[in-house]
Order: structure tokens, then sequence, then C-alpha cells
């Protein structure tokens, strides 16, 4: 961060009652991603909505 640029490693998901997956937004906190998905979670839909934080790379999940 000390570059100038925004670090957002915590990832939204979103799957539908078809399987169909997306990507629902990036966030800086785990705790703002958690907010986001359980608001979004709490609507009632058929669709699961999860998190995960982008590996050191940046090109995938962390283990």
């Amino acid at each position: 961060m000390n570059d100038g640029t925004v670090t957002l490693p915590w990832l939204v998901f979103r799957q539908d009652d078809n399987g169909n997956r997306y990507r629902v937004g990036r966030y800086a906190t785990r705790a703002e991603a958690q907010r986001i998905a359980d608001n979004l979670d709490g609507r009632g839909h058929k669709q699961l909505y999860w998190i995960e934080k982008l590996g050191p790379n940046g090109t995938g999940p962390a283990d």
C-alpha cells in the first residue's frame, strides 16, 4: 500500500439456484466483505453468498 494503490483482497461471491457463480465485489477487510455477504444473504433469495481472500500474488484464493 505504500505505492499509492488500494488493496482489496476480500471477495464476495454469489451462486444462484442454477449453480451459476458470480463475483459480487472486492473489499478491503474481511469484516466489510462479511457484512455485505450477510446483508445479501438476508434477503431470502435462493442464492448462496460467501467470501474468499485473494492469495499473496492476487491471482487466487488464499490457502
